[in-house]
This record gives C-alpha cells, structure tokens and sequence, in this order.
C-alpha cells in the first residue's frame, strides 16, 4: 500500500465507491450534501451579520437599522444552526445504518461468484484482509463518506469564504494614504494569492505525509487487530468455555493480552503518532494558519489606510479564519484520498473477481417421468493450486430411479465427484453429460434445480424451521410438514412451541430452540425433500453417528425418496449395502462397481477388504 498513487487514480477509486454506497443507501449522499452545505455556511452566516451589525455601530447607528440587522441576524444564524443539527442527525443515523448495510456489497458478491472461487481460499483471505483494514482504522469503503464530508465542506466553505472576501481585494485603498496605496496594485495581490496557494500545497504534502504512516503500520495493526478480535473475545465463546477451564487456556490467552501491543502508547502506531506522524500533522495544521496571517495583515494594511470601516474588517478576518480551515481540510483530503485508495484497491479486487464458468443457455427439461440420464465420460479433476488429481478418468452412467452408493475412504474422491455432478466445479478432462448434453451447455440455475444436496457439513440458519425447510420466507406449510414427517421429525415438531414458526438457535431471540445433532440432520434431509428435484444426494451427513444409526437413517430415507434418482455416499459401507448397486473409490478412481453382494464375493477387492475392516464396529452380536 505504500505504492504512489495519482490522484486522479485516487479520485476515481472514491467515486466508484460513493457510487456503489449509493446504490445501497439512496438517502445518504443527498442528506450528507445538504447536511456539509448547512455546516460549511453556518460560520459565514454569523460572520456577515456580524459585520454588518458593527458597521452600523462604527458609522450611522440607526435603531432601526440595528433592530432590522440583530433580528435577520438571530433568525439567519438559528435557523441555520437547527437546519445544520436536523440534517447531522439524518446524516449520522444513515451513516450507522450505511456501516452495517455495505456488507450487502460483499454478500451479492459471494452468492453471485462460481463456487469454485467461493471455495477458493484465497478468496477469503482477501474478504478477511478488507474486514481487518476496516476494523482496525475504518480504512476502505467507510472512509469514503467521511472523504465526501470532508471535500464538500471544505469547497463550499473556500467558496463561501471567497464571497466574503471578495471584496477586500476590490475595495482601493485612497490616493491619500501615500505608500500604501501599493497595496492596489495587482501584482501586490498576485504575490499574496501564490503566497497562500504555496502554503496550501505545503500543508497538504505534510499532511499527506502524516497520513502515509497508516499504510506503513497496516500489515502490523492488521495482525495485532486479528490478534485482538480472536483473544479478546474468547472468554464469552459458550462452545470453548469447558476447555477454556480444563487446560486453564485463559493463561495462554492473557500472554496475548500482555504483549499484543500495536495499538497501545508503546506501540508501533502510538509511537508513530507521538513522532513523525504527530509532527507533520502539526506542521500541516500549523502552515495553514499562515493563510490567516497574510489575510490579517493585508487587512489590517488596507482598513489602515482608510479603504474600509470596522465592520468590513470584522467579516474579512472571519471569513478568512473559517476559509483557512477550510483550505486546511481540502488539503487534508487529498493526503486521506491517497492513503485510502491503496485500501480501495483491496475492496475492489474482491468486488472485481470475474465469474470464469460458462453459464450455457439451455434449458433443462422438466419431466415428469423424471428420466434424466447423467453419464461421467473419462472425467479428471484437480483443484486449484493442487498438482494432485483428486479424480481421474472417472467414467460412469446413473440409472435413473436407482440407489447408487460411493463408498471409500476418506479422500478418495467422494465428495469431489458430487460437487463435479451438481457442477459447483468443472472439470479439467473429459465430460459430464445431462441426457447426452454437456452440462456445460444446460443455464446454470436451471441444471443446479434438478438436484438436492445433504452436505456432511450442512448448515442451518438462525431462521424459523419452515423457512428452513422450504428457503424462503412464504412457503407451502403442508408441503414442509410432509417433508419434516418424512425426514423422521413429526415427533419432535408437535412439540416446538410454535410449530413451523418457531425460530432456530438463539441468536436473534431468547426464544429460539436449539436443535440436537440429530435433528438438525432431519431437518436438513427435509429441506431436500421439499425442493423435490429428481436427484437427491446424502454427502455423508450422518458421519457423526454410529454406524448402525447412520444405516437406519438411509435406509429410512430409501423408503422415502421414491421414484428419485438416490445417491448415498459414505466411508462406512454398512449403510448402503441395501443401494442398486455400489461405486468403490480409492485415489480418485472408480476400482469397482456393482452389487453388495457381487462386490463382496470378490475377496480380493477394495469393496472386500473394507467391509471386513469396519464389520466388528456394525454386525450386531447374536444373543
């Protein structure tokens, strides 16, 4: 991030940002405007009537006068000042309400990118890198509107201040004030003007160089803010209090406490804010103050030489005052708009990763009869970043209506050949073919309808259980109360407190009932029974139960997914020895295929030498 960056670069970097904030929160940016023009003014306001009321004061000292300009003066200045808080408290209230909703930038990214890349770790790490920038300093997307603050306070304010002031250059000083009436000559004011763009430019580069130490000390602050998040907070985690107490962790838990020191006064970052970085920011703020001198003296000069009252002399040392803030705040920015766009460009590399998978345009049939045939024709398959193949010249036909089991061992390829299947990758060699179509050809959503996936690590959501089952908040309540009868959870549903409406977990309520193992799986199973697509797929999501259990939940579920095409999958055999016929695989290949029985007659095979490893933990003892 210490790269030099232009400012055009940086510039455009903040305008696509303001513009997909904008996109989520239409309000803002209009409130935050009306709400810096209220700001910027207000200072003038007071400044202008109160000149006007002393040059009334200093020359004619009319009552009515006095009475017409204290009266504007109070109403103009008021009713700015309320106008001013009104719009501060919108502008605040959309701004808490922006922090939380930009999340839904990166959620629309995460559910529209491939699978490929969602399962990509690299892609998390960059998501997690965008997370610890804006934690730790609020560097990225939030320093946008604070940006936007500050750039258009700061123009309407030199704007506003070059009004005021205007004047002070027109006005002549008179023939008869001898040497001073050098101060009319233009080239007196050209000197002045160069004098403070050159102070302006000086405190924007000290500035800038004050804010440079952020990105400097970004890798460290990033770590120590993890560091920090994680350790922090470990004592209020509820799954980790047993061991916490066990082993006495909290010990090593409060070695971080003692030396996780980057944002402490000892720290890298403290000790940069009480050197270079507290005495650029000084010089900067200090410089600007310079701007306000030149304009107090060249006022005075000219009020000296009898050019204008009092009155005058109060608005253009005002205006000049609040300009010189302003001026110091649009220097400020561009010292803020350089450090922030090499956080930008981390946010926008996430939000900027391209979709590489071929979306095909075909439509898949919906048939009634449910004859889909899907055949693997020699198909390989590595992951990213991998050189070993975790499939290889895999080739075979389902039979449609069938129950196909994968067994083998962990790492064989199980789960690999599935995410194949539901096309969540593509594979690198050979072929997946949809009733003889490349699924590559078929529209992704529509290919992706006709499956439904129990994963081993299935998840629910901190939802209502018929929200759960059905995905959606409306639903078909008879329709998910088969499925949940089905799945071997009607038992336990007569006794949630309010039926399909009762929310899962705690999270959002006190009231929420938190599920066993058990029934989070039946959920699950119901969840791909209500879909009701015509393949139905259970990735080993009974693993944590014993095998006999897991057996009498599949072959439940056998009784239940009727004229579905059945895909069971699992390293325990036991459980699907009841299947149409059986895929064994090891090392990313098919090594056989067949009936229990065929596969266990060859007592030579892998399918052989498997089922008498794990029997003594699944044959029943005869009494």
């Amino acid at each position: 991030m210490e790269k030099k960056v232009s400012i055009k670069h940086a510039v455009s970097l903040h305008v696509r940002a303001a513009k997909a904030l904008h996109s989520i929160s239409p309000r803002f940016f209009p409130i935050l405007t009306l709400y810096c023009v209220a700001a910027a003014v207000l200072p003038y306001v007071t400044v202008f009537f109160s000149a006007q009321l002393l040059k009334e004061l200093a020359l004619l000292r009319r009552a009515s006068a006095l009475r017409n300009w204290a009266i504007a003066g109070v109403l103009s200045t008021g009713l700015a000042a309320v106008l001013k808080a009104v719009l501060y408290q919108h502008k605040e209230t959309l701004l808490d309400d922006l922090y939380g909703r930009k999340e839904i930038l990166f959620a629309r990214k995460m559910f529209s990118l491939d699978f490929a890349d969602v399962d990509r770790q690299e892609t998390h790490d960059l998501r997690a890198q965008i997370s610890q920038n804006e934690n730790w300093s609020s560097w990225g997307l939030m320093r946008v509107p604070h940006a936007c603050e500050y750039g258009l306070k700061s123009m309407v304010g030199i704007l506003s201040g070059a009004a005021l002031t205007a004047s002070l250059f027109t006005s002549p000083v008179p023939e008869s004030a001898g040497w001073l009436t050098a101060l009319n000559h233009p080239v007196f004011i050209l000197i002045l003007g160069a004098a403070m763009v050159i102070v302006s430019i000086l405190a924007g580069k000290f500035h800038t160089k004050a804010i440079s130490y952020w990105s400097q000390a970004s890798e460290e602050a990033t770590l120590g803010n993890r560091l920090f998040s994680f350790f922090g907070f470990l004592g209020k985690d509820k799954h980790r209090g047993a061991d916490m107490r066990i082993y006495s962790q909290h010990n090593l838990v409060a070695a971080y406490w003692g030396k996780n020191l980057t944002f402490g006064a000892t720290g890298t970052i403290g000790k940069l804010a009480m050197g270079p970085m507290g005495i650029y920011s000084a010089l900067g703020t200090g410089i600007v103050v310079l701007i306000s001198g030149f304009v107090y003296a060249f006022t005075c000069l000219k009020a000296w030489a009898g050019a204008f009252d009092v009155g005058s002399v109060t608005q253009y040392v005002g205006a000049a005052a609040a300009m010189a803030n302003s001026i110091f705040e649009l220097t400020s920015l561009f010292g803020i708009l350089k450090t922030n766009s090499g956080y930008l460009d981390t946010t926008f590399r996430f939000l900027d990763i391209p979709n590489a998978m071929y979306q095909g345009s075909l439509t898949t049939e919906k048939r009634s009869d449910r004859q889909y045939e899907v055949e693997f024709r020699d198909v390989s398959f590595k992951y990213p970043g991998s050189e070993t193949w975790a499939l290889k010249n895999v080739s075979m036909k389902f039979q449609v209506g069938k129950r196909l089991a994968i067994v083998g061992e962990n790492g064989s390829g199980k789960t690999t050949f599935i995410k194949l299947l539901c096309r969540l990758y593509d594979p690198q060699e050979g072929q997946i073919l949809l009733n003889g179509i490349d699924i590559r050809k078929y529209n992704y959503r529509d290919y992706m309808d006709i499956f439904s996936v129990v994963f081993q690590d299935f998840q629910l959501i901190s939802q209502p259980l018929g929200a759960n089952v059905a995905g959606s908040q409306t639903y078909d309540e008879a329709k998910v109360r088969k499925a949940l009868v089905d799945a071997g959870f009607g038992d336990r549903l007569q006794t949630m407190p309010q039926g399909l409406d009762t929310q899962l977990y705690k999270d959002f309520t006190e009231n929420g009932v938190e599920v066993s193992g058990g029934e989070a799986q039946k959920i699950a199973i119901a969840r791909a029974l209500y879909k009701d697509a015509p393949f139905i797929i259970l990735d080993e999501p009974t693993a944590a139960l014993d095998p006999i259990a897991e057996a009498e939940i599949y072959e439940k579920f056998n009784n239940i997914s009727g004229d579905k095409t059945a895909i069971y999958i699992s390293h325990r055999l036991s459980s699907c020895k009841f299947c149409d016929e059986i895929a064994v695989f090891h090392h990313g290949r098919i090594v056989q295929q067949g009936t229990h029985e065929a596969l266990l007659a060859d007592s030579t095979g892998k399918y052989y030498a498997l089922w008498h490893a794990q029997a003594q933990y699944y044959t029943k003892p005869t009494a």
